[in-house]
């Protein structure tokens, strides 16, 4: 496993991070998240990443049940706000929300503080100046030591920072974008300023593309499968994507691997990338994810070309 800048930031996360969208649901126990979490752990990942509307919060509250077992300044503990609730004010990045939304989090995670906080989705209805003054505030007092942005426009991310700096706040040091083979132009095309403007790191979510990179569904969408319960993943270029799972497959075969490990070990070839989420439903799955940190040393230039220009 290595570990990666957050950007220009001093804190270092390893390349892979775990995330509990899947892994810990609400099917699991604390006993079987435990063991999920200790066996990343032990094969070198270190940030584990959150959010407030996970199970509705369980997932949070199964997390801070999970890290008692470690160090926790070995650890990179993020969540992430927007979606706390039902309430009038509970879905937003007002300040009240920010500031209400962190100490629940930290509650349910029982934690002092988080590493890293994300603003989730970007607020139509809340100024962006009150955003960052919220940000700032909580920064200021300790309870998150980073914050940043997740999937919002290279135009918004610009305007916090410049905001920061003119009303002398703590700016953004990081987003977390969706980035896999399918979807791929918002990290390597219209975020290409931030990185070196800004020094913005980079978390990524859904290498596999909700599955469809594994090959799993070129027979067919089984009915336990994510996709024949999330019907709204099935976009009108699904079959498409099918068949350029299908030649991953085979790309993946010849260099002795799976299409998963391979999925992720080419977001891991990006160098703008500080850390690629994944989730696991299994330890088998979880080891066979991890693996591919020794796959991406495999990804020669022309192996990188070929993939890119097949995805198209």
């Amino acid at each position: 496993m290595d570990y990666r800048q957050l950007g220009k930031a001093g804190i270092r996360v390893s390349e892979l991070s775990l995330g509990p969208w899947l892994t810990f649901s609400k099917h699991l126990s604390v006993k079987q998240a435990r063991k999920m979490a200790c066996l990343a752990y032990d094969n070198g990942i270190n940030l584990f990443d959150n959010a407030e509307r996970y199970a509705e919060g369980m997932a949070e509250c199964l997390m801070g049940e999970v890290i008692k077992c470690f160090r926790r300044e070995s650890l990179v503990i993020t969540t992430k706000l927007y979606w706390g609730g039902s309430g009038i004010n509970d879905v937003s990045l007002s300040r009240k929300h920010l500031l209400e939304g962190t100490k629940n989090s930290l509650r349910r995670l029982q934690l002092e503080y988080v590493d890293l906080l994300f603003c989730h989705r970007p607020d139509p209805l809340t100024p962006i100046e009150e955003t960052v003054l919220a940000m700032d505030t909580i920064i200021r007092q300790g309870h998150a030591l980073y914050w940043g942005t997740s999937e919002w426009s290279a135009q918004q991310i610009k305007l916090a920072y410049e905001i920061a700096k003119e009303m002398h706040c703590i700016p953004p040091s990081m987003e977390q974008a969706e980035y896999n083979l399918f979807t791929r132009n918002r990290v390597e095309d219209e975020y290409s300023d931030l990185y070196s403007q800004y020094g913005m790191g980079l978390t990524t979510w859904s290498p596999l593309a909700s599955g469809v990179l594994t090959g799993k569904y070129t027979q067919g969408i089984p009915a336990e499968s994510r996709l024949a319960t999330e019907k709204r993943l099935i976009t009108e270029d699904f079959a498409q994507r099918i068949n350029k799972a299908a030649k991953l497959k085979i790309m993946s075969d010849e260099l002795g691997c799976t299409a998963a490990q391979l999925s992720i070990a080419w977001c891991l070839k990006n160098k703008n990338v500080s850390s690629v989420i994944i989730g696991a439903s299994s330890e088998e799955q979880l080891v066979e994810n991890i693996i591919a940190t020794q796959i991406k040393n495999k990804i020669d230039s022309n192996i990188y070309s070929y993939l890119n220009e097949s995805f198209v």
